[in-house]
């Protein structure tokens, strides 16, 4: 039998807060680019870390603008702008299939680089 775990799906690095916004219905705005170096879709489930007060949640993602990155709703109680975030998502699995990890320019939340990592499966 073959049991389902759960997996790192991809990760961002480095997104400075820009913007917050206490009235909006919730979720993060991240930038399309680094949501597509990610693989992560429009409305997918995220998972977030502050760096600055470590406070952790989970939301889901919309696609904005280049270069900002924005708390909403409860969410913009989490953080202040110029906060280091992590974000991450999760998938199930029954083997690691490999993730994206995506590093930011701290300067300006826009690609900096992407490294696989890769499963034990795929060639080296």
């Amino acid at each position: 039998m073959t049991s389902i775990k759960t997996f790192v799906g991809a990760k961002i690095h480095g997104l400075r807060v820009t913007d917050k916004s206490l009235n909006y219905r919730g979720s993060a705005t991240i930038p399309l680019s680094l949501m597509e170096a990610a693989g992560i879709s429009p409305f997918e489930r995220v998972y977030l870390v502050n760096k600055n007060n470590g406070h952790r949640w989970d939301t889901y993602a919309i696609p904005g603008p280049e270069g900002g990155f924005a708390l909403n709703g409860a969410a913009a109680r989490q953080g202040e702008v110029g906060d280091e975030v992590l974000l991450w998502t999760f998938r199930l699995e029954a083997e690691f299939s490999g993730a994206n990890v995506v590093f930011v320019n701290h300067a300006d939340n826009t690609l900096d680089r992407v490294e696989r990592y890769p499963s034990p499966c795929e060639a080296p």
